[in-house]
């Protein structure tokens, strides 16, 4: 067990040192290196990794459309990971918690996915679906700024909706 959060350790720490050069705007090379840890860790790879992966290569593309596959694969694994804990309350890991605080996020960024390839009826179903998730959320500086972000794509959707 503890070789695995070893490994899980070195995985994440891997995935936030390309995730800091994302944030200083060396998007390509964050794009490589995530690259890279998802040949290693695939579909197959513990869902936290993946989630957390493909929810930060999503931010590296320039095609609105590679972007949506890389947010659908982050929600695909936070709901294999947090729907585990639902058919077991009981057993809830410190992956699933993690994950579960991502899922509104997840969902806003699919909202906003859906709207740049201006499909509006997936975008308000995200949306909703982020709001719907934001009660796993603290009353603190990462929960406010998800509520506020949901809230700021409320507004764009109102303004780009058809007939509006």
């Amino acid at each position: 067990m503890e070789q695995r959060e070893v490994l899980g350790d070195a995985v994440m720490t891997r995935i936030g040192q390309a995730v800091m050069l994302l944030h200083a705007g060396d998007r390509e090379e964050a794009r490589n290196r995530l690259g890279v840890i998802w040949s290693e860790i695939g579909e197959r790879g513990a869902a936290l990794h993946r989630c957390t992966l493909a929810h930060y290569m999503a931010d590296t593309q320039d095609d609105p459309g590679d972007e949506l596959a890389w947010d659908l694969r982050a929600l695909t694994a936070a709901e294999g990971l947090t729907g585990a804990v639902d058919a077991d309350p009981g057993g809830e890991s410190g992956d699933a918690s993690a994950v579960r605080v991502l899922v509104p996020s997840l969902h806003l960024n699919l909202a906003a996915d859906y709207l740049k390839l201006q499909r509006f009826e997936a975008a308000r179903i995200h949306l909703d679906r982020a709001w719907d998730a934001v009660g796993v959320l603290e009353d603190d500086g990462y929960g406010g700024g998800i509520r506020a972000a949901i809230g700021r794509m409320e507004q764009r959707m109102r303004g780009s909706a058809p007939g509006e």
